[in-house]
């Protein structure tokens, strides 16, 4: 990584605390697909951005210039970064009052990286990446194809990541015109009076769109030769756009900020403890980390109209066909027992095995979480044990009541539950190929 690199400074600062930066390889046509997206949402935002970018070099910001007028009438400011080529200030873009070049000494490491970076009050977004060196490529050397060109980096909507690379980026800017960083920073405290009062932009449809452009991007790599790791690449982020709005939407509830982790480690421990086997343990977990999500609204619709209503939350991931089953497991997970549950009122073995053992545990982490607030650890496990035994055969299978028992007990004579943050960067392992296919087939039930 190079020294003295935005990505650089940033992982730095973040080493040591309890979320340092996971980094991933993305191919440039998957940067384009994630770029375009995130920048798209900039002229349907409820407010006006701050956005600065990095782009390597002049000739490929102008290659996007035409782009940048259009997402300049929409922003209050734009600075863009990049070694100066032919041409570099002369298109029109370049002349607005509210566009300002960058033009960075080409042995700058950050001329060396790929950024866009979103401030709003109403919503942030970023992709911070820096290209492989020539080393880093190995005996093959650069790709001739430039769709194969890596970037290793990573990608979010947290406000706090994207506000902490802000100024890290104003930083930068200010070697080469502090005038222009004084004014940004002017913007950048503007934006942080306005966003208290201002209504936050729906995530969720931000998220479609990301997984929009991606699936559009996957489609059009088809004609060439090697692309089957290019869509792979493609496929790794559309999945990595569900489990960051997941992330999301547990940090953003303080009285329950763990509970998507701590409902995949007790559903993973369950699934063990019933002898399922690997691929079934692992589409549980992906279901768990997923199972909060709950967006009003979805761009795409892939497959056959399903035959059950659909919970938003599986509208949505029905849009990457390789989560139908992740989307099946999550639309029946409020199913009961005894057929008093929703959305089509099935019972008994009818519900999905995992969506009967997502739908308790999800239930007594909750119960769980809640007592720890006026509960010593003791009490509130067997308070919430206890109260999840009183929907034994009603809302809850009586045998998974009875394994979560066990797990419970092991709880209380020290069992640790493995919870960590997921590594979004690395997230296809949750993707089973095979089983993938075959959705809730397996499991033995209609298909909703």
């Amino acid at each position: 990584m190079l020294e003295g690199s935005i990505l650089q400074q940033l992982k730095s600062a973040l080493e040591n605390t309890n979320r340092p930066l996971n980094l991933g390889v993305y191919y440039k046509n998957t940067l384009v697909a994630l770029c375009h997206a995130l920048e798209d949402c900039i002229l349907v935002s409820g407010s006006q951005p701050l956005v600065i970018t990095a782009f390597q070099r002049g000739k490929w910001y102008l290659q996007e210039a035409e782009r940048y007028h259009d997402l300049a009438q929409k922003s209050r400011h734009v600075a863009i970064m990049a070694a100066p080529d032919t041409g570099f200030a002369d298109h029109p873009t370049s002349k607005l009052p509210n566009v300002d070049l960058v033009a960075l000494n080409p042995e700058d490491p950050v001329a060396q990286e790929w950024h866009l970076i979103i401030l709003a009050p109403s919503y942030t977004a970023m992709v911070l990446c820096q290209e492989l060196s020539e080393a880093d490529y190995g005996v093959g050397g650069r790709p001739t194809i430039d769709l194969e060109r890596k970037f290793y980096g990573f990608w979010t909507f947290e406000p706090a990541r994207v506000e902490k690379t802000i100024d890290l980026a104003i930083a930068h800017i200010n070697s080469y015109n502090p005038e222009l960083a004084q004014q940004l920073k002017s913007h950048v405290q503007a934006i942080a009076q306005e966003s208290a009062q201002v209504e936050p932009d729906d995530l969720n449809t931000i998220v479609s769109r990301v997984v929009d452009y991606l699936q559009t991007s996957e489609y059009s790599i088809k004609q060439i030769e090697h692309h089957q790791i290019l869509d792979s690449n493609l496929v790794s982020n559309e999945l990595q756009a569900f489990l960051r709005l997941g992330q999301l939407i547990d940090l953003a509830d303080t009285g329950n900020p763990l509970a998507a982790a701590e409902v995949a480690a007790i559903a993973e421990i369950m699934g063990q403890l019933l002898n399922l086997p690997a691929w079934q343990v692992k589409r549980l977990r992906l279901a768990s980390l997923l199972h909060r999500i709950a967006p009003h609204s979805v761009n795409v619709q892939y497959g056959e109209a399903p035959s059950c209503p659909l919970i938003p939350a599986a509208q949505v991931l029905r849009t990457m066909p390789r989560l139908s089953a992740i989307a099946q497991i999550i639309n029946h997970f409020s199913e009961h027992w005894d057929g008093s549950g929703e959305p089509a009122g099935l019972m008994g073995e009818t519900i999905p095995l995992e969506s009967r053992i997502l739908g308790l545990v999800a239930d007594f982490q909750q119960r769980f979480t809640h007592l720890s607030q006026s509960h010593t650890r003791e009490e509130a496990l067997s308070t919430a044990l206890a109260q999840c035994q009183q929907e034994q055969g009603k809302a809850w299978e009586p045998k998974l009541v009875d394994t979560l028992e066990l797990l419970v007990r092991g709880m209380q004579q020290g069992l640790t539950l493995p919870v960590s943050p997921t590594k979004i960067s690395s997230s296809m392992w949750l993707i089973d190929e095979e089983r993938a296919e075959f959705g809730i087939r397996n499991s033995g039930v209609a298909s909703g």
